[in-house]
């Protein structure tokens, strides 16, 4: 690769499971709906049912899932963008400054395969890349990625 050429190695976006519960909530929110359609004889019974249905379907489900679909990271054979809100918040590193990529597995992330990345830059706190998915695959991407670079970076245990 001719110096200075940047390539986008892999774009992903947070883990998958958080979109469990608004899908739960849509499929819950359709049945309520079509079991107490017409149950009630007045007149606007069903456009109280349907409308209290679509403001829950609107709030808990259409919400989270743009939410998710907001964040994101970018993993560059230069730098790592992390996208995240619906503001556009947009945050670089650059991997000349990384000297350190840890895992970090909370809760159900170890079930899952996912974990937080944490970046180490020499700064006060590290980058957080939270609820990666495939963890210890982005963690391995970026430390061969430093050590084409020339930093030496240790090897991460087995099975992490």
């Amino acid at each position: 690769m001719p110096a200075g050429e940047e390539r986008v190695i892999a774009r992903m976006r947070p883990h998958a499971r958080v979109l469990v519960v608004p899908v739960l909530v849509l499929w819950a929110a359709i049945g309520l709906g079509t079991l107490l359609v017409d149950r009630v004889d007045w007149p606007l019974w069903n456009t109280a049912v349907w409308t209290v249905a679509g403001l829950v379907v609107a709030l808990l489900t259409v919400v989270p899932t743009l939410a998710w679909l907001s964040r994101g990271f970018v993993f560059t054979t230069e730098r790592v963008v992390i996208r995240s809100g619906f503001g556009g918040t947009r945050r670089e590193t650059m991997l000349s400054r990384v000297h350190d990529v840890t895992v970090r597995r909370r809760g159900l992330q170890a079930l899952f395969g996912a974990g937080d990345v944490l970046l180490s830059t020499g700064g006060d706190r590290a980058v957080v890349l939270a609820d990666v998915p495939l963890a210890s695959l982005v963690q391995r991407m970026l430390s061969e990625q430093l050590g084409a670079r020339g930093i030496a970076m240790p090897e991460p245990p087995p099975g992490r």
